[in-house]
């Protein structure tokens, strides 16, 4: 086996599952200092986020945001680019839905505004990446830079609008009057009453979610369109070489990228909150890039890296429940940890997996 290179089965399995083993014992060793079990903690992270419907619910619930966030940074990691944007797209995105919402709510059912909705918040959710994308692709400017500067003007536009234009009569909150019937989503425990999930906001934007997981399948994997965009991430010189236009690989993929953030919208703004309000984004922007990496930039683990985050929230707060002594601070120091070895650790364990394979310690049809 040639040194550097790894069996599919260690490169998305095994690797991915060590780096979260590693920061769960870090994590381990931070509850045992401050005088707790570490193996009650996490008896009550697991039973908080799975051991019952509301709990299940609730991990799904914010899964949900992170599938779609994750899949907008994956999207781009393909091309070779690096859409740290996601939280400003999602506001934005929030925006489109928003706006699609109160516009339908009081006239036509539910069923009907979706789309409307959906089509909102993917084109504004578009509409954000594309400065940062074309800045990109013409100027040479940094898409790094660009998207985390549009994440403070998202998050800026979005108080002047609120608090100017959007916020209903008489009202000093900042954000949009509640939406009628026409413009909330069914919640999953009102389509099917036999499921127990309690209060859990989990609604139809979960199905949506896993369509666009197969939608990213299919574009990335068995399209001309997604052949091109990892061509061009992997080598863009051979890639322009084979005729295959940067400016337009640049700006379509974070069109794409962008768009998948402001479905994030969708869940929160039309699903659990039924209005438009401040910061409703909750960092799950960001958290979609440890999503993402963890995931291996694969709809698949994508999917199941958002259940293991959204089991640290759901769970993570049960935990600051039960054991006062692991406050919430605590639990963002945990959800830190799986960050770290999942983004700027993820190749810890990589070099030497890489000698053991290449010594040749491990069998070959084993490690086919």
């Amino acid at each position: 086996m040639t040194r550097g290179k790894l069996p599919r089965w260690v490169d998305y399995g095994l690797i991915p599952v060590m780096n979260l083993a590693a920061a769960f014992l870090v994590a381990g060793l931070v509850v045992l200092l401050i005088g707790e079990n570490p193996l009650e903690a996490v008896r009550i992270l697991i039973y908080g986020s799975l051991g019952f419907g509301e709990g299940i619910g609730f991990t799904l619930f914010y899964a949900t945001n992170f599938i779609f966030t994750g899949l907008a940074v994956a999207v781009a990691f393909h091309a070779g680019l690096f859409n740290i944007g996601g939280e400003g797209q999602a506001y934005v995105g929030g925006l489109g839905v928003g706006l699609a919402c109160l516009a339908l709510d009081r006239f036509v059912p539910w069923w009907v505004t979706f789309p409307v909705a959906v089509a909102g918040g993917a084109v504004f959710g578009a509409a954000w990446a594309l400065v940062p994308a074309y800045l990109q692709a013409r100027r040479g400017s940094h898409v790094v830079i660009t998207t985390i500067m549009f994440n403070f003007i998202a998050s800026s536009l979005m108080v002047y609008l609120l608090v100017n234009v959007l916020a209903k009569p008489g009202s000093m909150q900042p954000e949009t009057r509640n939406f009628e019937a026409g413009g909330q989503l069914p919640l999953i425990r009102d389509l099917l009453p036999g499921l127990d999930l309690g209060q859990a906001p989990l609604n139809l934007a979960f199905v949506l979610a896993l369509a666009a997981c197969l939608f990213v399948w299919v574009l990335i994997w068995r399209s001309r369109l997604g052949y091109e965009i990892r061509t061009f991430g992997a080598n863009q010189s051979a890639a322009i070489y084979a005729g295959i236009s940067p400016v337009r690989i640049t700006i379509v993929t974070m069109l794409i990228s962008g768009g998948l953030a402001g479905l994030m919208a969708i869940n929160e703004v039309m699903g659990s909150q039924t209005r438009l309000l401040l910061e409703f984004t909750a960092g799950y922007g960001f958290v979609g890039i440890a999503v993402a990496l963890m995931g291996r930039a694969h709809p698949v683990g994508i999917i199941l890296a958002s259940i293991l985050f959204g089991m640290l929230y759901q769970g993570g707060a049960e935990l600051a429940f039960e054991k006062p002594a692991i406050t919430r601070d605590m639990i963002v120091v945990i959800q830190g940890l799986v960050i770290l070895f999942a983004g700027a650790l993820e190749h810890l364990f990589r070099p030497w997996l890489e000698r053991l394979f290449a010594s040749g310690h491990v069998p070959e049809a084993q490690a086919a």
